[in-house]
């Protein structure tokens, strides 16, 4: 079981605590106790409910959520105490928005591409197909004007978002029989929300969404045919080996998928300037911590399902991913066409990728070609 002090790496609890001591917040230990206000300057003492879309301490995403929460009351010395529901626990996991857009929680921490039919804007700062990697999405959100559009939309259901994770390039996903073909792929139920979804019911494919907890039984009892879920960590974990033998990649759908807080806009504005530096502070260490760990635990995850529990691991053919990106193009391209806001966010969205794609080509992408090539240790 995760307990969300063990959360705290020792530098990122050092980091928080810094700020914890510049504010002279008082002592971490008293959260949930009395708080001296008197003691924390611009810090209203608060309670705060954090619903989430994650299963019960899952490891990952759930430890995302923990994470900022934790980092909230560390930094505010427990003035801003914030606790988290897991799914179902206050509200199911897909109602997350309505309960924060409505205040009957003041956060949530989930998958903006759960929103789609709120608005078809939302997955863009989650992860489209074909879209951006980790470094990609987070360079538009936060300095090419990725967070301005999504402050936008948001607002028009009362919420403030922050970036809150990334899990980095997520996997294909796990199938129960192989896929040689497009014609493979046809009347497959494949669970894949948001507009992944929609580009495999494009391709003959029928796409299911499901919250996390429930894709195991959907896949043991035969409801879906496959399923992604993120990579070989949290796969792993769920157990989805046992009922699909076979893992593919590379996946189309999520290349760098961002998590987000949503904060409900009126308790956001009630906030001083100092709490929401504390938000804002948390969910950016929230995230940077989340792409090392999934970096470190996906390698040790794909090595344990590999040579532990001899899953086969294969790669789409050819004419499966053509298929997949040619039906992204016009996915993205009517998404764009459904509102304004959703026309500029794409817009905005092509233009950074379009940028970012020659970098990483010239950077990342070819140093990995090569060092694959000539390097090892």
């Amino acid at each position: 079981m995760i307990k969300r002090r063990q959360l705290l790496t020792g530098g990122a609890a050092l980091g928080a605590a810094g700020l914890t001591a510049a504010c002279d917040c008082g002592d971490y230990s008293k959260v949930g106790s009395q708080i001296n206000s008197a003691k924390c300057g611009d810090i209203t003492p608060r309670e705060i409910k954090m619903v989430t879309t994650w299963p019960k301490d899952f490891p990952g995403l759930g430890t995302m959520a923990e994470r900022t929460a934790e980092f909230i009351t560390l930094m505010s010395g427990g003035a801003l105490n914030v606790t988290v529901y897991a799914a179902g626990e206050l509200v199911p996991a897909l109602e997350c928005f309505d309960a924060v857009s409505n205040g009957a929680a003041e956060m949530y921490h989930g998958a903006e591409y759960y929103w789609v039919g709120k608005s078809a804007g939302f997955p863009f700062f989650t992860s489209v197909p074909f879209g951006m990697t980790a470094s990609e999405i987070m360079a538009w959100t936060e300095f090419g004007g990725g967070q301005q559009l999504w402050d936008e939309l948001s607002a028009k259901f009362n919420i403030k978002p922050f970036i809150a994770g990334n899990t980095g390039h997520q996997l294909g996903g796990w199938y129960k029989k192989e896929i040689n073909s497009l014609e493979d792929m046809r009347g497959l139920k494949i669970r894949m929300p948001g507009l992944g979804g929609e580009v495999l019911n494009r391709v003959g494919a029928s796409s299911v969404t499901l919250s996390g907890g429930e894709i195991y039984q959907a896949l043991q009892s035969g409801a879906i045919d496959g399923t992604e879920w993120v990579g070989p960590w949290n796969d792993l974990a769920f157990g989805f080996y046992r009922e699909a033998k076979y893992y593919y990649w590379p996946g189309f759908h999520e290349p760098g998928a961002q998590l987000g807080v949503g904060l409900n806009l009126d308790f956001w504005n009630d906030l001083s300037a100092q709490e929401q530096g504390i938000v804002r502070a948390a969910c950016h260490q929230a995230n940077h911590l989340s792409l090392a760990e999934y970096g470190h635990f996906n390698s040790i995850g794909l090595d344990e399902l590999i040579n532990k529990h001899n899953v086969e691991l294969r790669q789409f053919p050819d004419e499966v991913m053509e298929a997949l990106a040619s039906a992204s193009k016009d996915v993205l391209r009517e998404a764009a066409e459904s509102d304004d806001i959703t026309r500029r966010i794409f817009e905005s969205y092509s233009a950074s990728l379009a940028r970012s794609q020659i970098w990483s080509g010239i950077s990342d992408e070819a140093y990995m070609a090569v060092r694959r090539r000539v390097f090892s240790l």
